[in-house]
């Protein structure tokens, strides 16, 4: 079963939404039995999703979360009351999938055969729809229009954010971006904006507007007083952006969810979602794991780290590996102002820039050191740090995948048990 995973996995991506509306025919339309947000943007969609899902489950309501990538283990990505999918039943839903999957290519060809991230969809639906969740959260994977996950009918949609990325199947421009971003909405369905450029707002609320769904705005809720915006466990001002976004969208949901101030308070006190901005110790040094991967994020990791560099009096040891160059030089123009040391790795990646790609976008004015190193160098085990010195604050950031490495040698737990799985 593992195998036939990842011969989907070598397969590519496919982008559009008329494989999954085939397959979710074929297997009863799991989608359709279990209302659901879906949340869509460029950066803090997962975690919107994460904050909306434990406002929910704060409720008492049973949950359905889907996300991805996921960090170490695969059945991350599909959640019961944040319980995760068992290797067990990866394999079951593997074994059930495949032969409908097979009967699909034979029958349209081999475009009609699913990819790896709609059969990680499928699985999600039959697995929400089986354990009785009674209100799920569904991440867009890439896009929104076209995305496997736009075959829901959600209560609410919600569009965190808008930046340049994945510019080869969005589009070069904000404009275009949104646009395919703003393919999540209904009509009739309320819609939640978060913070975003003008431009890209404007395409969008005239989207909502000719499919006649009203539209909720962050701005226009909470100003631009970051004081006003709801608190939550995670640190940084953008936390705080996507917690009014995660509570307007609940807020946009029928009375009969039963969410009030104190529930969206406590749901937000409580959300766990790693690797934004995440403080451990390791070996009792400070290490800091943040995902940032495209040009936004790397505008609030420049916040970030200005704030570390005055709260630690130094600049920190910044670990980072990155997928593609036009990623690399936004975020490492970022980390070069700040950091006295670069720790450069590859992560395990087709698409991941190699140490040559990075040392040659680092820019000239850094007057650091350089160093080329491994996940395995740097954290030889669970309670050891072998980047800088041991007055040094460490930050690991760039791309998702190089996180997960990370925590996976450091909390060797999650992946437990996971064999192969845990590549995808």
């Amino acid at each position: 079963m593992q195998d036939y995973l990842y011969s989907l996995k070598a397969q590519g991506l496919k982008f559009g939404v008329d494989r999954m509306r085939l397959l979710a025919a074929q297997i009863g339309h799991p989608e359709r039995s279990v209302p659901c947000v879906h949340v869509a943007g460029t950066n803090g969609k997962g975690s919107v999703s994460a904050m909306i899902e434990s406002i929910l489950r704060a409720a008492g309501w049973r949950t359905g979360l889907y996300t991805s990538p996921h960090l170490v283990r695969l059945g991350e990505r599909v959640q019961v009351n944040r319980v995760l999918l068992t290797d067990p039943e990866i394999a079951a839903y593997v074994g059930e999938l495949r032969p409908v999957a097979e009967r699909l290519a034979a029958a349209g060809g081999a475009d009609d055969r699913p990819s790896f991230f709609e059969f990680m969809t499928a699985m999600a639906f039959l697995q929400f729809a089986r354990k009785g969740c009674e209100v799920n959260v569904i991440e867009v994977g890439l896009g929104g229009r076209l995305d496997a996950t736009n075959i829901v009918d959600p209560e609410v949609s919600v569009v965190t954010s808008i930046g340049l990325d994945h510019t080869d199947m969005l589009g070069d421009t904000l404009e275009s971006i949104a646009t395919e971003k703003a393919g999540i909405i209904k009509p009739g369905r309320p819609v939640v904006l978060g913070r975003m450029p003008p431009v890209a707002e404007a395409v969008i609320r005239g989207i909502a507007a000719r499919c006649g769904s009203e539209v909720h705005s962050v701005a226009e809720k909470f100003g631009g007083d970051i004081a006003r915006y709801p608190q939550t466990c995670f640190e940084g001002d953008y936390q705080r952006w996507n917690a009014a976004t995660a509570s307007l969208a609940v807020a946009a949901l029928a009375p009969r969810w039963r969410l009030t101030p104190e529930v969206i308070a406590r749901g937000l006190g409580e959300v766990d979602w790693p690797g934004r901005w995440q403080r451990t110790r390791v070996g009792g040094r400070l290490v800091i794991l943040d995902a940032a991967h495209n040009p936004e994020a790397a505008g609030v990791l420049d916040v970030n780290l200005a704030r570390l560099v005055a709260e630690t009096g130094r600049g920190p040891v910044v670990v980072t590996g990155v997928l593609g160059a036009l990623r690399a030089r936004p975020l490492l123009e970022v980390i070069c102002r700040h950091a006295r040391e670069l720790c450069l790795v590859v992560p395990k990646q087709a698409r991941a820039c190699s140490h040559e790609e990075l040392e040659s976008l680092v820019p000239p004015s850094f007057s650091g050191s350089i160093r080329r190193s491994t996940v395995e160098e740097l954290f030889p085990g669970p309670d050891s740090c072998a980047a800088g010195g041991p007055d040094d604050a460490v930050v690991v950031t760039g791309s998702i995948y190089l996180l997960g490495e990370v925590l996976a040698r450091l909390e060797p737990q999650r992946g437990a048990g996971q064999g192969r799985l845990q590549d995808f």
